[in-house]
């Protein structure tokens, strides 16, 4: 756990009915001083919506190497780098070249994000897809966090049920091009 940061526990059932995960949860996500909990919720949504046998939050912040979230094989390659936020176009295009599948999942508005990345060699950039949700969707679940939380996501026709510590949040999944 990196020095200085919070521990929270996500008490988490997960029902991705278009993916046909269901799925009973505890995550403990350390969340770095320099960390918002806009990232942080950002990161546990992209681990559950992508939630597949070896997914791993890495160690955060301090892993230069790596990115929020990835998903290993049995023979530990890794098989999907997921990032959160707004990369830069180098390490898309590292993780990209390392990893099967590439995704990122931002709290941020995603034409700003994208429009970073014009003109940068991003390897199968046409592959990566950015998912983002309805503006002001991340900030209410951000506002709801406590150290330790209650959660229920529920996922249909790529529309996110949210239910955390008894409020009630839903959005859309906005899948975005980066080219």
């Amino acid at each position: 756990m990196a020095t200085g940061a919070t521990m929270h526990t996500f008490e988490v059932q997960l029902a991705d009915v278009d993916r046909g995960v269901y799925e009973e949860l505890t995550l403990r996500l350390a969340r770095h001083p320099s960390e918002t909990d806009a990232y942080m919720i950002t990161r546990l949504l992209a681990y559950c919506l992508e939630y597949e046998e070896g997914i791993a939050f890495s160690e955060g912040i301090s892993a230069t190497d790596e990115p929020a979230v990835l998903v290993r094989d049995l023979t530990g390659r890794v098989t999907a780098w997921i990032e959160v936020g707004a990369p830069d176009a180098p390490r898309l295009h590292f993780g990209s070249k390392l990893a099967d599948r590439t995704a990122v999942y931002t709290h941020r508005d995603p034409a700003k994000v994208i429009a970073q990345w014009a003109g940068k060699t991003i390897h199968e950039a046409d592959a990566i897809t950015v998912h983002s949700f309805d503006p002001g969707f991340i900030d209410a679940a951000a506002g709801l966090v406590e150290r330790r939380n209650e959660m229920t996501l529920s996922v249909t026709e790529r529309q996110v049920y949210l239910e955390l510590n008894g409020t009630h949040l839903s959005s859309p999944i906005h899948d975005h091009a980066i080219r």
